[in-house]
This record gives structure tokens, sequence and C-alpha cells, in this order.
């Protein structure tokens, strides 16, 4: 039987040999709530048997960041440190490495306190450096931690044991070998996007309960799945993956949306929520719990309030057939097709990264601090791709995919 300590090994394993690909000579920066020291002292362990130059741990104290939200002036609120900025563009430049942990722990640790306040405190130069470093700049990769809260949150208990397992079996870590188990399945999730690739659908059209919504697609947009290049090194972003996804015309999105997940943001957990679009921007945001947060999200710059990203999730997605709703955007966004406000996925659009932001913008790639994904996606919601005629071909019809 496997020990807590095995299982770590192996977990950390899989982030840093398949998740990082980390190279010998690497600075790896690791993202963390304290509550995960434990896995990310084996990562650090794993990192250096990869031939990690160094490993730089970065914890947050959640409780610290609920003080803060609580007590401090109105131009502290959403101050950046410029060492923290600092840090990620020393990383990009120096061609480092970069692991995200989540597995929020106290998920609404800040839902009793004033919206407007919790999302004005997100420290934006800071999302800013990290988008850009996740540009094309890093391997990168994000991971979750189970930890008792969490497992509290998802089942209703501390049941620590049964959270592991369900992370596990997303992640592909109860294979006989993980690794093999996980090239073969970037090989089937590549071979989707290309069959969307040969369609160059103009648009997508959902239709379900609480949802009838147009996005329009990029001549030029590429459909991505599971694992990335930089400076050749191949690595795979999410650890777990169960989607294909594009960057949308910013410009041409058109009608109402309703999620069909919970969604974790900022300490908060919002529910219930449905969004209207119109020529592209969000006008109504209204939701059953964390409405004025939302708001507030969506109205932190120009782009907050359009889409950067479109995303398919059929129902053969490990994590959508294991039932749980995990309260972690991680793993709900890989049970469920989603979409995303705010930052384009630059590399799904040929040359965008070379533009400025205005540029961008003119050209309906979209440019924000934020990249908010939320799940909208169910077995009865229809998902069709329209071709430049208005022709409609079904893609997922009852959770399955017919394209």
């Amino acid at each position: 039987m496997t020990t807590s300590q095995e299982r770590l090994a192996d977990y950390a394993r899989l982030a840093v040999r398949v998740g990082l690909n980390l190279q010998p000579g690497q600075v790896l920066a690791v993202n963390a709530l304290l509550e995960h020291a434990p896995f990310a002292r084996a990562v650090a362990r794993e990192a250096y048997a990869a031939g990690a130059q160094f490993v730089d741990v970065l914890y947050t104290d959640q409780h610290v960041r609920r003080v803060h939200i609580e007590g401090a002036s109105e131009d502290g609120l959403d101050w950046s440190p410029p060492w923290l900025v600092k840090r990620l563009d020393d990383l990009g430049e120096s061609g480092g490495a970069l692991l995200g942990i989540t597995g929020n722990p106290e998920p609404e640790i800040f839902g009793d306190l004033d919206g407007v306040r919790v999302g004005r405190a997100r420290m934006r130069a800071v999302s800013e450096a990290s988008l850009r470093l996740t540009d094309g700049l890093c391997n990168w990769s994000v991971v979750s931690c189970p930890t008792e809260g969490w497992a509290r949150t998802v089942f209703g208990e501390p049941d620590l044991e049964r959270l592991w397992d369900a992370v596990a079996s997303a992640v592909r870590l109860d294979e006989p070998d993980p690794v093999a188990a996980w090239r073969t399945h970037i090989g089937n999730l590549v071979q989707r996007a290309g069959s969307l690739n040969d369609r160059r659908f103009d648009a997508l059209r959902y239709r379900g309960p609480g949802t009838d919504l147009t996005i329009g697609l990029h001549p030029e947009s590429t459909w991505i799945a599971a694992s990335d290049d930089v400076r050749g090194i191949e690595y795979v972003p999410n650890m777990p993956t169960e989607e294909v996804f594009t960057t949308p015309d910013a410009r041409r999105v058109d009608g109402t949306v309703r999620a069909t997940y919970p969604l974790q943001l900022q300490g908060t957990i919002v529910r219930g929520l449905e969004v209207r679009f119109e020529n592209g921007r969000a006008v109504d945001v209204q939701a059953d719990h964390g409405e004025q947060l939302m708001r507030t999200h969506v109205a932190t710059d120009d782009g907050a309030a359009r889409l950067g990203e479109v995303a398919l999730v059929d129902g053969s997605s490990r994590v959508g057939r294991s039932g749980i709703v995990f309260y972690d955007t991680l793993f709900d966004e890989n049970a469920s097709s989603h979409i995303a406000l705010g930052m384009a996925v630059l590399q799904a659009v040929d040359g965008s990264s070379s533009l400025s932001p205005d540029e961008r913008q003119t050209r309906g790639v979209n440019h924000s601090s934020i990249h908010t994904d939320f799940m909208i996606g169910s077995t009865e919601l229809e998902v069709s791709g329209v071709d430049t005629h208005g022709h409609e071909t079904p893609i997922l019809r009852g959770g399955d995919w017919v394209l």
C-alpha cells in the first residue's frame, strides 16, 4: 500500500517530469498556500533530482490576505509589491519554470467581506506579470494539492483519502505507468483539436437551459490541446487537462450564458452566475451569491468584460465522470466546457504575441489583466460549429463528442 510520503513523491515526480518537464539548470518558482507545504517540499526534492539550479517557493497566508482586505487603505488595497513582479519577470528572462499549486483549504475565507474590496485586492501588476510569463516565456504547470479543508468543502467532511483518490484518478496517477498514460491522453486530445482545425468554423453556437450564446472565431486561430512548447521544452500546463481550446473573436459574442458549476474566485464561491453579452462585451452580470465580487472583477479593466478563451470538454473526461464538484477551477474546468473572461490565449492566434495591447484589441484578440474561466457545460448543453454560410454542424450532444 502506498504511504502518504510515497504518494507525495509520485505526484511531485509527475508534476516535475511531465507537467513542467523541468530541464537541468533551470530555476523553478513555486507558488503555494501554507497548507501545501508538504507537497511543495516533495516538488523541491524532485526538482533538484531533475537538475534544478534553484527552487524558490512563495507561500501565501490567506488569513494575512484577509487582514489586508479588511484593513488596507484605499491606495494600498490594490498595490502590487514590485519585488513580486520582478520575481516573475526575472524568471522569464532567465528561462526558468513556474509551478502553481491550487486546492484551497478555505475557498470561502473572504465570502463575508465586501465584494468590491475583495475584487480590488488582487495585485493587478503581479497578475499581469504572471500572464506575460505564461505567454511563451517559460514552461509552467498548475497542479492541485489535497487538504482536509478542501475535502470538507467538496464532501462535507475532511475525508482527505477520498479526495486524494479523486485527484489521483483525474491526473492518471493511479495508472501502472502514469507517464505513458499521459502520452496516450495527450495524443487523443491533439487529434480532437485537429478535427476542429480542419473544419475552420466561423463561430460556435451554444444552446441549453438558460444559455443561448454565439461566439465568433478568428479565421486564423488554432485549436490547442494538452501540451505546449517553449524553447524546445514540451510541457503540460494543466494537470488534469481534458479540454481543447482556442481564442475567440472578442468582438463577436452575443447572447446569454448560465454557469453550470460554482466558481471559486478570490476566497469566495460564486453561485448561480449568468452573463449577457452584446457585441462581445458582458453587459449584465448576475449571480445568486458573489454578484458584487463578480461585477467588480468584470470591471477590472476594459478587456475583463470580454472573452479570451473558449474550451470544449466532453463526457469522456475523467474529472467529469467522477461526478464531483471540486470547487477548484483547475478541476472543474476539465469536467465541463467553459469560457474565460479576460486575457486571450495568445498562442492560439499567430502573431498576436508581438502585437501591442491596442493592436490586439483592434484585431479582436482580447487583452486584460485577468483570465477567469467559468463552466457552462452539461449533458443538456448543445454545441454546434457554424460556418461562414450559417450552416451548423453538431459538436457536442448529450455530453458526447459527435463531430
